[in-house]
Parts: structure tokens; C-alpha cells; sequence
């Protein structure tokens, strides 16, 4: 499971639905693994407007990710609407675009990257901090069946 999706989950339990506690879901016991990919600019550009950046930084303190910044980065002008590979109006020139500070922003998409779409957790559990419901993983697959005394 990609620590991306688990940005966009919260409990299935009915009486959590209305508590703030109830997201993120929380780690346990993760067992980690990284896949290498292809850095991609343009999805997080296009993903990073829709996850919630206070719940991204609680997972990614609890998974031993402690160098995200405290606010959302701002995504505007990394590639202005080309596609990976594109080339000619809005291509990038890495080396002549890059300001002083980019370098650091650069390493800082690229660590984002990584958490985001590189980081996978193979077994383990997400508890919920309202109702204490646990999900278990396992081979990357979260099971969110409850049962029916939850439902």
C-alpha cells in the first residue's frame, strides 16, 4: 500500500465518521519497502492540491519521515502543463530555471516523491484514533472489512 493512498482513508467505522480523531489512520508495526520509479514532477504537481498536507506530516513523522516541511510546497511553475518527456513551449530547463533556492526544492520534491509514490508498507496495521479499530496489512493489501457489529 503506497503511503499516498493511505492520505485519502479514513476508519470505516460508522461511529467514527463524524470524529476529527478518526484520520489519519495510524501506524503500527509498518514494514516498509521501497520500489524505485521514475521521478514525476507533473503528478505531483497535479496531486499535491488534493492531500491534506497535516495528515501527510503525521504519517510521514510516524513512518520515520521527519523532513517534510511544515507547509504544503508550492507547486506552480514546476512544468508548466507538459507532460514528462514533452518538449518545446513549457518544457523545462533545469539548468537555466533553477533559482538559488531551487536546488533545495528540487531535493525536496524528489524526498516528497519518495514518500509519496516510492514508499510502500508491506505489513502492518492502521488504527484509528478515535475508536481504536485496527486494519490489518498484509503484502500491501489493507483489509477494511468490519465486522458487523461495526457496520
Amino acid at each position: 500500500m503506497k503511503i499516498l493512498t493511505t492520505n485519502f482513508l479514513t476508519c470505516a467505522v460508522k461511529a467514527c465518521k463524524s470524529s476529527p480523531a478518526s484520520y489519519p489512520l495510524h501506524f503500527q508495526d509498518a514494514e516498509l519497502e521501497q520500489a524505485d520509479m521514475e521521478y514525476n514532477p507533473v503528478f505531483l504537481r497535479n496531486i499535491l492540491p488534493r492531500i491534506e498536507w497535516d495528515a501527510l506530516r503525521v504519517t510521514a513523522t510516524e513512518l520515520g519521515f521527519t523532513s517534510l516541511p511544515a507547509e504544503k510546497p508550492d507547486m506552480s511553475g514546476v512544468l508548466g502543463g507538459q507532460a514528462v518527456g514533452g518538449q518545446g513551449e513549457g518544457a523545462v530547463d533545469t539548468g537555466a530555471q533553477q533559482s538559488a533556492g531551487g536546488e533545495e526544492r528540487e531535493k525536496m520534491l524528489r524526498e516528497l516523491h519518495k514518500l509519496l509514490l516510492e514508499t510502500q508498507v508491506r505489513e502492518g496495521k492502521m488504527v484509528c484514533g478515535n475508536c481504536g479499530h485496527e486494519y490489518r496489512i498484509k503484502e500491501g493489501i489493507a483489509n477494511f472489512l468490519l465486522p458487523n457489529h461495526l457496520v
